[in-house]
């Protein structure tokens, strides 16, 4: 039979301990409250500045992608990919001698370039020229699934997929990683034209 001070000590141990798990516990619970308040977070409209910056994590209303997960959708052919990368158009009333160069970019093989649709406002010809473009990609079909992406880091894919469900399409993904992700994963990409602007 324990002596009451062995008794004692046994009690006191177990509460230390304890004491010790619930601090440790709450500790970890903060440093993920605070990690969470430092992720961005999904403004309730469009982002409208400062487009290359860290991105949400979700996006209300659509499935987010991994590259992964991408790379699957893209081999089965079970989606229309859309890269939404800005591109400047060529000045208009440059001199005759001008050389203008189009900075090249290279995209997921088989998706279409939609460049400029993912700033947080666009003017209505832009506005048409996207809804054309995903009328194009889905073939007309409201519930096709539509991949939309960028680069890693990069608001206009986000924005344009939720543009992209406000037009009312039902099966939106969003591949956040974009071409980085793709290439850092050794995975195939293609010489892209973008599709003609309504300015073009």
């Amino acid at each position: 039979m324990r002596s009451p001070v062995a008794a004692a000590l046994v009690a006191a141990m177990l509460v230390v301990q304890v004491s010790e798990q619930q601090g440790s516990e709450q500790q970890v619970s903060a440093q993920q409250d605070q990690a969470r308040q430092q992720e961005p977070f999904e403004p309730e409209g469009y982002r409208t500045d400062n487009y290359r910056a860290p991105v949400p994590a979700t996006l209300d209303g659509a499935r987010v992608l991994t590259t992964a997960e991408a790379e699957t959708i893209w081999r089965a052919k079970g989606g229309a990919f859309i890269d939404v990368l800005p591109r400047a158009p060529k000045p208009k009333n440059l001199p005759p001698d001008t050389v203008w160069r189009d900075v090249p970019r290279k995209n997921i093989p088989g998706s279409i370039w939609l460049p400029d649709t993912g700033y947080g406002a666009l003017p209505p010809a832009m506005d048409d020229y996207f809804q054309r473009g995903l009328k194009q990609a889905s073939h007309g079909d409201k519930a096709a699934l539509l991949v939309i992406y960028c680069l890693a880091d990069c608001w206009m894919s986000w924005n344009a997929a939720k543009r992209a469900l406000a037009y009312g399409y039902s099966n939106v993904a969003w591949y956040p990683e974009g071409t980085d992700g793709w290439e850092q994963a050794k995975l195939p990409t293609e010489n892209a034209q973008p599709e003609p602007r309504p300015e073009q």
